[in-house]
């Protein structure tokens, strides 16, 4: 009778379930292939500990708009929302994308590109005006989309604009700095922006960037995904 070492029996045991896996895996790939493209999105998540009032940064897929933002401002940081817990107790982000609305934490991760975000948290002096913070952003929920990025208009959002708006009526301070669209890298992007803009070209319009957003002095980096 040939004994078979211990090891060899682990090796074996262990090139018969890769085996499993390589077939389970051939015969499901798009299944096979979709766990695995997210296991860098459920890691970050459980890493990630949210407080209410956390801010999130992310890259969106390329797109027109978010390939402009990031360029004009020179950061990889094209959108962002303001974590909080609904009336379910559940983890929200609350964003501005099409309209100002609650996204699950867990899809708003998904989305990014690689699933890949970056958290800040205020400062603990900013801790006893969070509700505030939290119920003045609640009151921009249902607003539309505010692709004129025209921070006089109550009447929408957009996802930099929707943070800063509410940190002010809470506080009346404001969080990061305010930009001219001249004092961004526009140049490049003048087709799109005019194309967005009715052929005009607003380069004394005033926003707040994603980028400027995250540099601002009541805010500190928690959080940063690891892939």
């Amino acid at each position: 009778m040939k004994i078979i070492p211990a090891d060899t029996g682990g090796r074996i045991r262990l090139l018969a379930m890769l085996g499993v896996l390589l077939v389970l895996g051939c015969a499901y790939w798009d299944q096979t292939y979709f766990l695995f493209s997210r296991l860098p999105v459920l890691y970050n998540y459980l890493r990630y500990s949210p407080q209410e009032g956390d801010i999130l940064f992310q890259s969106l897929p390329h797109n027109d708009l978010g390939d402009a933002i990031e360029g004009t401002t020179h950061s990889p940081y094209s959108h962002c929302g303001v974590v909080l817990r609904n009336n379910k107790n559940q983890w929200v982000v609350i964003e501005a994308i099409f309209n100002v609305h609650e996204t699950p934490l867990f899809l708003w991760e998904l989305r990014g590109r690689g699933g890949a975000f970056d958290a800040y948290r205020l400062d603990s002096q900013y801790a006893s005006v969070i509700p505030k913070y939290k119920s003045d952003l609640l009151t921009f929920l249902g607003r539309p989309y505010d692709y004129n990025y025209d921070m006089t208009d109550s009447s929408g959002a957009y996802c930099s604009s929707l943070c800063y708006l509410a940190f002010q009526m809470a506080t009346g301070e404001p969080m990061g700095k305010l930009e001219k669209l001249r004092d961004l890298d526009w140049k490049p992007y003048e087709h799109f922006i005019k194309a967005e803009q009715n052929g005009q070209l607003p380069l004394d319009r005033v926003m707040i960037t994603p980028a400027s957003l995250s540099r601002a002095p009541q805010l500190h980096e928690i959080y940063h995904s690891v892939l």
